[in-house]
């Protein structure tokens, strides 16, 4: 769905709406994606909208509270989690950040969860709830 989402951005925003400053380009996106977000049925959703999926899931989605990013190198965290998902290819290589892991052959054309645990400097890949694989991972 993801790729989904940004393909239909870069087609049907970002490669036919002119805009001409910061503003334009905020105030367009975000209305793009109220109107893809109510109106654009997914097979995956069993054909709802992803608002209307959002709503029966109960989940509660959470939003930085920073507005602007920091102008200062911050320093790196020593506990905590990551979490990015990723459509492990045919190939089966995992890229996390630009970094490459072999993933096993059972996540081939399917999402996964990795899961980056900050204290314990491992790399937890996830196949729905299940752990596939852990990679040592070391911040730099």
């Amino acid at each position: 769905m993801i790729e989904n989402f940004n393909d239909r951005y870069q087609q049907m925003f970002l490669g036919k709406v002119l805009m001409a400053s910061l503003e334009d380009l905020q105030s367009g996106s975000l209305a793009f994606e109220q109107r893809h977000n109510s109106r654009y049925r997914y097979s995956k959703l069993k054909g709802d909208t992803p608002l209307k999926a959002l709503a029966a899931s109960n989940a509660k989605l959470r939003f930085p509270t920073a507005e602007e990013s920091p102008k200062h190198r911050m320093k790196k965290p020593e506990i905590g989690k990551y979490h990015v998902v990723r459509l492990i290819r045919s190939n089966l290589k995992l890229n996390v950040f630009g970094e490459r892991f072999s993933a096993p052959p059972e996540t081939m054309l399917e999402y996964v969860v990795a899961t980056i645990d900050v204290k314990e400097q491992k790399l937890k890949l996830f196949l729905g709830k299940k752990q596939v694989e852990e990679f040592d991972y070391k911040l730099r």
